[in-house]
C-alpha cells in the first residue's frame, strides 16, 4: 500500500489514538468500571476503526480503481463506490 505513505502521519496518529482508547479500556476493565461505560468506550473504539477502515478504502478506490485520466464514468462510477462505502461502515 505504498499511497498510504503520504497518508503516514495522519493514519498513524489515528491508530494511536484507538491504541489509546483500548488501552483505557483495558484500564477500565481492570478497576471494575460499570458494563456500561465498558461499553461504550468499546464502541468508541469500533466507530475509530470503521473511520480508520473507510479512510483506507476510499484511498485505495481512488489509487487503484480508477486510473487517472480514465473515463469519466470510471471516476462517477469509483465516488458511488466510495458513497456506499462510507454509508455501509456507518
Amino acid at each position: 500500500m505504498s499511497h498510504t505513505i503520504r497518508e503516514k502521519t495522519k493514519l498513524l496518529a489515528r491508530v494511536r489514538r484507538i491504541k489509546g482508547q483500548v488501552e483505557a479500556i483495558e484500564c477500565a476493565l481492570e478497576d471494575e468500571a460499570g458494563c456500561d461505560r465498558v461499553m461504550h468506550m468499546i464502541a468508541g473504539v469500533r466507530g475509530a476503526l470503521t473511520g480508520l477502515m473507510g479512510e483506507v478504502l476510499e484511498d485505495h478506490v481512488r489509487q487503484h480503481l480508477v486510473v487517472a485520466g480514465s473515463a469519466p464514468s470510471n471516476a462517477e462510477a469509483a465516488e458511488e463506490l466510495i458513497d456506499v462505502i462510507r454509508t455501509y461502515l456507518k
